[in-house]
């Protein structure tokens, strides 16, 4: 169906908001929740396990980069597939399975910031998760500059609680140089059995640079914009973890921080000797940023899905005045309050990766099917061949791995 005014949303965001929106869906839940629950796997070598998740997104978001060049429209992965396989099928379970990672995501980045506001009131769980998931879906149906310009504000915030913890973990910093013999795994098999599930459950932390491709249709030069602002957000994203990980690691025994629901904020306390107020705020407003961008991301993939025919034609309608799809962010919202009440933290991120890992693998082979029916591109991004074959076989097997080891173990 050809854009109108009703339907057409509006181009009006750059390289820096872009980017900015591409860190604060990939910081979020992974570094100021699971941080703790990798060093329960990986203990020492969490630094380890970070490095190898990154390696492990890298690829693929190099292949989204290309693809978001090549065919610069919502629903991202769903229109890939459709430009790779001709499918109509496919690309609808695609979609289907981008809009559940929106939701099972936006459901843990939910129960991940009950943690953080414990820091300050023992509030309801079920009344807070339900509060929390109407405020956001607010925010999202409110217009997408806005909406973009908070989730930036709200990235600055979380950038600023990671150098605190920096900060107040520098004297054990300071001592790196003679304790990086216990940063760096022998080569025993059991060791590398923890550091793999904990690479697992950090790949999570990476989740987030595939979302700005449904951005396309709302930036200016998205053919330019879109890969750089990948790149950009993972790079940040991946300095940040490394230096953290390495700091709390050399600060707390990784059963500690296993155990703390807001792992962040405890080694602060713990550093400082002074409550986590600021840091417990900043947790709050990190996580739930991280929320409002997959509301924002599944409502586009739904409008985007609608438009091409397949799923119903209402989902596509915008507000005339906001134009947003405020039809969509309703039905994302309404899903992600069921999965936030139905399952626990650690289970929804495991199912968001699992899901995540087999759509990697998937949009990966696309860019090599593209890239032989097509050719290769006059100007632009093109990637040479073992690029996209690096990161469709590295995706599946890390799946194939969780999937034999990881569930034997009851993850």
């Amino acid at each position: 169906m050809p854009a109108t005014p009703h339907t057409a949303l509006k181009r009006s965001l750059n390289l820096t908001l872009v980017a900015f929106y591409g860190i604060g869906t990939i910081l979020g839940a992974g570094i100021y929740v699971l941080i703790g629950k990798v060093a329960g796997f990986a203990g020492m070598f969490t630094p380890v396990a970070f490095l190898l998740a990154a390696g492990l997104a890298v690829f693929s978001a190099l292949a989204y980069a290309e693809l978001a060049a090549r065919f610069p429209k919502c629903a991202g992965e769903a229109v890939y597939v459709h430009e790779a396989f001709g499918s109509r099928r496919i690309s609808q379970l695609v979609g289907l399975a981008i809009i559940a990672i929106g939701v099972v995501s936006s459901a843990t980045l939910v129960h991940g910031v009950i943690g953080y506001l414990q820091v300050f009131y023992p509030l309801p769980e079920v009344l807070t998760i339900i509060t929390l998931v109407v405020a956001l879906a607010l925010i999202a149906a409110w217009g997408v500059n806005e909406s973009v310009i908070i989730a930036g504000l709200m990235t600055l915030a979380s950038m600023v609680g990671l150098c605190l913890v920096i900060w107040a973990t520098g004297p054990h910093l300071a001592t790196l140089p003679q304790r990086w013999p216990e940063l760096l795994p022998a080569a025993q098999g059991g060791i590398w059995l923890g550091i793999l599930l904990g690479a697992f459950v950090a790949f999570y932390a990476y989740i987030g640079f595939e979302d700005i491709v449904n951005l396309a249709e709302e930036t200016r030069m998205p053919e330019r914009t879109m890969p750089r602002a990948i790149v950009i957000a993972l790079l940040v994203t991946t300095g940040f973890y490394l230096v953290v990980a390495v700091a709390v690691v050399l600060t707390l025994p990784a059963a500690e921080l296993a155990a703390s629901h807001a792992p962040l904020a405890r080694v602060y306390t713990e550093q400082t000797g002074h409550p986590a107020v600021v840091l417990g705020l900043i947790g709050v407003v990190s996580v739930l940023n991280g929320a409002l961008i997959q509301i924002i991301k599944g409502s586009r993939v739904l409008y985007g899905m609608s438009r091409q025919g397949w799923l119903p034609d209402g989902l596509n309608r915008l507000s005339p005045r906001r134009r947003t799809p405020m039809r969509a962010v309703a039905v994302v919202g309404g899903l992600i309050l069921a999965f936030a009440l139905a399952l626990p933290l650690l289970s929804l991120a495991m199912l968001t990766s699992i899901i995540t890992l087999a759509l990697f693998s998937l949009i990966n082979f696309a860019l090599l099917r593209v890239k032989h029916v097509q050719g290769p591109r006059a100007d632009g991004l093109d990637l040479p061949g073992w690029v996209p074959w690096c990161g469709g076989l590295l995706s599946g097997g890390f799946l194939l791995y969780q999937l034999l080891f990881g569930l034997r173990l009851g993850l």
